[in-house]
């Protein structure tokens, strides 16, 4: 939810603003959840300093502690700058340059410039996947009827991993329901959703492409330690990219608000 947020407007928690053209109604952003956890959040701090604390610093906070919950190794929780105010405008319109689950490299990277943030972001960034999960109806066109296939499944799937996701998603089922992304510890934040890409496990076409690309593979490999590449520490890069992304954009000072309701403007 932080990063849906903020790649549209900044890091203003325009993403948690009802209405009925609101962010929230916008295709790529139908599928999050926890408003309500931040709304308790939000109601909670209101009674103890009211009008202090930004809905947006809630939600940065909240997706840094969240994290820390369900780490599985020694991820030191990152430190986070807080001081954002509250965005007042939200278009599901605007969220249509959010990337998507089947961008290409080259579009993912050209999205992440435009917040000015780099291709080792976009890999640490999108290592989040480790927990999480994904819809049908995003990866269902890759098992059924790929383009040029003769099994009808995207030939960068692992041939052993496309039975299972069948299974998960018929051809003709539900594109609501929801499988895990990280099928090897859907509940551990940890390094795995890497050599998922290395085995060609990667549940998202946006995530797959990773490995495919030669310039980002590198990377995931430097996440993975392969020998004779200088190391990445996912606990530690997530985090640096995490508070990178979190400073876009951010309105202070004269700028926004401090809203009393995270889902109104006041």
């Amino acid at each position: 939810m932080h990063f849906h947020d903020c790649f549209v407007h900044g890091c203003d928690a325009s993403i948690l603003l009802d209405g009925p053209t609101s962010e929230k109604t916008a295709p790529p952003n139908r599928q999050l959840r926890g408003f309500d956890v931040v709304d308790d959040a939000k109601a909670q701090l209101e009674v103890a300093c009211p009008g202090v604390v930004s809905c947006a610093d809630i939600l940065a906070l909240a997706a840094r502690d969240s994290v820390a919950v369900v780490n599985s190794f020694a991820l030191r929780p990152h430190s986070v700058p807080t001081g954002r105010r509250d965005g007042r405008v939200s278009l599901a319109s605007d969220a249509a340059n959010l990337p998507a689950f089947n961008d290409s490299v080259a579009v993912q990277i050209r999205k992440y410039d435009e917040k000015g943030l780099n291709a080792q972001d976009l890999v640490a960034l999108s290592g989040a996947h480790t927990i999480g999960t994904a819809a049908c109806q995003l990866f269902r066109y890759r098992l059924y009827g790929f383009p040029g296939a003769a099994s009808g499944a995207d030939p960068s799937l692992d041939a052993a991993f496309v039975p299972q996701l069948r299974a998960l998603c018929p051809q003709n089922g539900d594109g609501a329901r929801r499988v895990a992304m990280d099928t090897g510890s859907p509940n551990r934040f940890d390094a795995n959703y890497y050599g998922n890409l290395r085995s060609g496990r990667g549940v998202l076409e946006s995530d797959a492409v990773l490995w495919a690309d030669a310039g980002t593979r590198g990377l995931v490999q430097r996440f993975l330690g392969i020998r004779g590449l200088a190391g990445l520490t996912f606990g530690v890069e997530f985090g640096r990219s995490m508070v990178k992304m979190g400073n876009v954009e951010v309105k202070s000072g004269a700028a926004g608000e401090i809203r009393t309701l995270c889902t109104a403007v006041n």
